[in-house]
């Protein structure tokens, strides 16, 4: 079935909006072009859990003062999920769990990259950043951007609770209904969903949205990661949803429709994979010279990191499925292909989508 979204308007920023029984609709405010988040909170008729915190803004901490002291006044909180690291979805996380008085649940992976992060660790120290995008050829402004991206990691999430309690695959928890863990890769490393069967509702956070598509990147932690292969397999995993599940993302509205969804996000990405192969037919590039092929716009500061990782993202699937070549050389990391056919393209991009693997070390 096609997309279809739900058939109300979004909330007011802190506002809460009922669309099942004890299952309320959030949305918060983000200084970016990319405007909101959408948060949800479920009230089992005794205690509430919190999924996903906003970031961490004068403005988000007003709003959730006004929703605790107002519609939810006195209700004890249970806990505070973080679906992933992100500063939209847990850069408040360290203040709401202070004044809730509650503990912090996300998975590993996804804890400790933040805490790596917070750190100045990889990827999120000076110099990893110049030397890695360096390499792929990125230039002062560039880097710039990209460096600037990690300052904005720290000062929108400038803290974490010591401790937290763990999610993990398959693990049931009881939130007004059992929800059963669902783990997926390639947006993030080890992203929480939320499926309930008794409800038909999957909370997906940003794993499957209805109109954008979720930012897939290489970081230089990982050089010759493959998250674009992580992503394709939790899409197809995705697809075992039933086609009425109603979804809850975390940007745009609620909908539902998700292997139609699905299959359109397939396309875009072999789509992605084909751009490439055209591009480096018969010549070698750097994934800064072709970071336009797969965004013609003109990016803001904050945009250009995303469009580099995802370049870096679509270009090491390339490679690792066998389509394409990557040269090292003193300073520089190239990426080139045989001259091909159209036939011949659409074939090695199919193959990029199907495999999984990884290169041989």
């Amino acid at each position: 079935m096609p997309i279809t979204v739900l058939d109300v308007e979004p909330p007011e920023p802190g506002v809460p909006q009922e669309i099942e029984p004890g299952l309320y609709w959030i949305r918060m405010p983000l200084a970016l072009a990319l405007n909101h988040v959408n948060l949800w909170l479920i009230h089992d008729g005794k205690m509430l859990s919190i999924i996903d915190t906003g970031m961490d803004t004068e403005a988000t901490r007003a709003a959730w003062s006004t929703l605790l002291e107002g519609r939810f006044a006195g209700v004890p909180v249970r806990r505070i999920i973080a679906t992933h690291l992100h500063p939209d979805h847990v850069g408040l996380a360290h203040w709401l769990c202070e004044r809730c008085q509650a503990p912090l649940v996300m998975t590993l992976g996804e804890y400790l990259s933040a805490r790596l992060i917070q750190g100045r660790v990889a990827p999120a120290d000076p110099a990893s950043i110049r030397s890695f995008y360096g390499e792929h050829g990125g230039g002062k402004r560039e880097l710039d951007a990209l460096e600037g991206r990690a300052r904005f990691y720290v000062e929108t999430v400038p803290d974490l609770p010591l401790a937290f309690e763990r999610l993990e695959e398959g693990q049931r928890i009881r939130m007004g209904g059992l929800w059963e863990i669902w783990i997926g890769g390639g947006h993030s490393p080890e992203h929480a969903a939320f499926w309930s069967l008794e409800r038909n509702v999957f909370i997906g956070g940003d794993l499957l949205l209805p109109r954008i598509s979720s930012n897939i990147s290489v970081f230089s932690l990982e050089p010759v990661g493959d998250p674009l292969a992580a992503y394709l397999r939790t899409l197809r995993r995705l697809r075992d949803l039933p086609d009425g599940a109603l979804v809850l993302p975390s940007h745009g509205r609620p909908f539902r429709g998700a292997r139609f969804r699905v299959a359109e996000l397939l396309v875009h990405h072999g789509e992605r994979l084909e751009r490439l192969l055209e591009a480096l037919s018969g010549v070698s590039r750097t994934a800064a010279e072709l970071i336009p092929v797969l965004f013609e716009r003109k990016l803001d500061r904050h945009e250009i990191g995303f469009a580099f990782g995802e370049t870096l993202a679509h270009l090491n699937r390339l490679w690792l499925s066998g389509s394409i070549e990557r040269v090292v050389e003193p300073g520089r990391i190239r990426f080139r292909a045989p001259v091909t056919t159209l036939e011949e393209r659409q074939r090695a991009a199919q193959l990029a989508l199907e495999q999984s693997g990884t290169a041989e070390c």
